[in-house]
């Protein structure tokens, strides 16, 4: 059974399903530089070179560490190149991931992001962490993003990490080209949030496709009925997890991350894998939709 490989991004463009999240280049715990950053600035350059179009990041990676080797590593952009990046947040002093709403902030946060990448324009700012705040609405939030999209200093505007009630709210205030949250086979947690995204053809990034970027060992990578569906396609766990995500909804967008060359490769080439309908029956019985993982 094949699947479509390419998607609309509202407003911004066309790229493919298997695009490349950027946040496991920092140090341990996404903080500080990466041990080897020549590795890290080969393994961007490896997925251009691989045809991806999309790339995922945030200046809170490092903090700051990662957009600066997207730029040292890819700058001038290839043309058709999509970076899309975060705000909404900043590490504390535990290196904790602590939501940040006020406007001006975000509004901060964005110029910061054009500083770093060397850009002129965002192509997609994701709004991560909504949290409602005394005298600070999620309008108030979307309305500083509306104002630096009418300045041409972003052109979409997304939703990270967020409810279908957020959701919903949101699209009441401006159009939402993009929603980004965790799922992959064993977490289904936002089911829900998937099915109306798909039914008003709203671009779903999944990140952690393969399970969180924090545990050591992946659940979606062990799992017995994933390796036995990989050895029949004579593949990896990792490619069946992203191939059954790219059947689960016509809508998902893939961001798998890695610091590794050949997992990127492996990665990149999941929409080859070809899952037949028993397969994907034996993967939908894994978990009940609309669970969250263990």
């Amino acid at each position: 059974m094949t699947t479509t490989k390419v998607l609309d991004l509202p407003g911004v463009r066309r790229v493919r399903r298997i695009g490349f999240g950027a946040m496991q280049l920092a140090g341990p715990g996404v903080l500080g530089p990466p041990a080897d950053p020549a590795r890290a600035e080969a393994v961007l350059r490896r997925a251009v070179e691989l045809g991806i179009d999309h790339i995922d990041t945030s200046d809170f990676y490092g903090p700051w560490v990662v957009n600066e080797l997207i730029a040292k590593a890819l700058h001038p952009y290839p043309e058709g190149l999509v970076l899309a990046t975060k705000i909404g947040a900043y590490r504390d002093h535990h290196g904790a991931f602590a939501p940040l709403a006020h406007p001006d902030a975000l509004k901060a946060q964005v110029h910061d992001n054009l500083r770093r990448l060397h850009l002129d324009t965002l192509d997609v700012v994701y709004l991560r962490h909504i949290v409602d705040q005394p005298g600070i609405t999620l309008q108030d939030q979307l309305g500083a993003l509306v104002e630096l999209r009418e300045q041409g200093l972003l052109r979409g505007i997304g939703l990270s990490n967020v409810t279908l009630e957020q959701f919903e709210r949101a699209q009441a205030v401006t159009p939402i080209v993009a929603v980004q949250n965790a799922y992959n086979v064993f977490d289904r947690g936002s089911a829900e949030l998937l099915d109306r995204t798909a039914e008003l053809d709203v671009p779903f990034a999944a990140f952690f496709p393969l399970g969180s970027a924090f545990v050591a060992d992946s659940r979606v990578r062990g799992d017995q009925v994933v390796r036995a569906v990989a050895e029949r396609h004579d593949t990896t766990p990792a490619q069946v997890s992203l191939a059954w995500l790219l059947h689960r909804s016509p809508n998902l967008l893939l961001i798998p991350g890695t610091s590794s060359i050949e997992h990127l490769e492996a990665n990149s080439s999941a929409d080859r894998v070809e899952l037949t309908d028993s397969d994907l029956a034996e993967l939908n019985a894994l978990v009940s939709e609309g669970a969250a993982a263990e």
